[in-house]
């Protein structure tokens, strides 16, 4: 019997080139700078991915292949937590495209083929936004923002 699955789709959009966002994705000096990872890869169709993350102990966080690569304007990868990685139907999918929109870029991530309910599909659906924010931060402003940080407790900030 097969798991349900669900996807997830996010939209922003970017004062930027298709170019600059591609590289933004592809490209582990820049990855790290909004996502405290490093996406490492040769990005050509059926090559290994990691998603490193950019600590002391270099982990990695997740795995996966490329799938597909027209750059600037798609990347397909798929993608798994390293400790399932020997099993098919632990990966789910990420498709990034990449639009020209008047002067601005339109990215889309389209993450599918997740298991409904799982662990994997709870943290996508809280990592997304704040990483594409920080992606568009860093190429808006030159600066991501902490894709680590945790919501402030309600009891310690005064609204006045």
């Amino acid at each position: 019997m097969s798991k349900e699955k669900t996807s997830f789709v996010y939209v922003t959009y970017i004062r930027s080139t298709p170019e600059k966002v591609f590289e933004a994705i592809t490209k582990p000096e820049i990855t790290k700078r909004y996502w405290g990872h490093e996406n490492i890869s040769d990005w050509k169709p059926g090559s290994a991915w990691e998603h490193v993350r950019n600590n002391e102990e270099h982990t990695v966080n997740i795995v996966g292949k490329v799938v597909e690569v027209v750059p600037p304007t798609r990347l397909v990868i798929s993608w798994a937590s390293p400790s399932q990685a020997n099993d098919p139907n632990s990966y789910s999918r990420v498709t990034f495209t990449v639009e020209e929109y008047e002067d601005m870029v339109r990215l889309t991530v389209a993450h599918d083929e997740l298991e409904a309910g799982s662990g994997m599909a709870k943290g996508i659906q809280q990592g997304w936004p704040i990483v594409l924010s920080s992606l568009k931060s860093l190429l808006e402003t030159g600066e991501g923002i902490d894709v680590f940080a945790k919501p402030k407790s309600a009891s310690s900030g005064n609204l006045s």
